[in-house]
């Protein structure tokens, strides 16, 4: 005698059900997973998008380009040096900005007695008119000594005994300031009093 059909079908039908809306909520599942990266859900923020404008031009090292490409260097800024504290410095940095050199020797009195009006005004003037000691015809201790006595470490102080800039601008006796204007255009390459330089540089900031 066969059993009845009907029933075990209808005990079946809901089981039926349930297996196929599992199957349907877990494929709905797997299908939102996979556009979002696993850290990016896990910090709670949208994936980076591939097609955003690019930033600044990165250097080899992947950290943006000091100069910007649309600035040209001069050729007055082509230059390179170490500073007193052993740090490189690259004047092409400075490009697109009004530039002072102070050429300076340690045992000069009126390097000393300019020294504080230039610790004055370089910190001010940072970032629109740099001011760049260029320190030569002395040894290096003596350079170190001046920088401390007349707080001059905030600005940067290339150490060029070997007279490298020195020559390259044509410097035969301190103490001789060079400005450079935003242009690269050398404006002056002189002798300056305190009162004159903080002129000088005031103008170039606000120019």
């Amino acid at each position: 005698m066969r059993k009845p059909i009907g029933r075990t079908t209808a005990a079946f039908a809901p089981r039926a059900a349930i297996v196929g809306a599992l199957v349907a909520a877990l494929l709905a599942t797997a299908s939102c997973t996979g556009t979002v990266p696993p850290d990016a859900a896990a910090a709670g923020t949208a994936p980076a998008s591939t097609s955003s404008p690019a930033g600044p031009a990165a250097s080899a090292t992947g950290s943006p380009s000091a100069t910007p490409a649309q600035v040209p260097v001069p050729d007055t800024l082509r230059f390179t040096g170490t500073t007193l504290t052993g740090s490189a410095f690259d004047a092409t940095r400075l490009a697109g900005r009004p530039v002072v050199l102070w050429f300076w020797a340690p045992w000069c009195a009126t390097c000393a007695s300019q020294a504080w009006t230039v610790a004055e005004i370089a910190p001010r003037y940072r970032d629109t008119v740099p001011i760049v000691g260029v320190a030569g015809l002395g040894e290096q201790r003596d350079m170190k000594n001046f920088v401390s006595e007349f707080d001059l470490g905030d600005m940067p102080q290339i150490d060029d005994r070997k007279g490298t800039l020195w020559k390259r601008f044509t410097v035969t006796e301190q103490s001789i300031f060079v400005i450079i204007d935003r242009d690269g255009k050398i404006v002056h390459q002189g002798f300056l009093d305190g009162e004159s330089l903080s002129a000088r540089v005031a103008a170039l900031a606000g120019a």
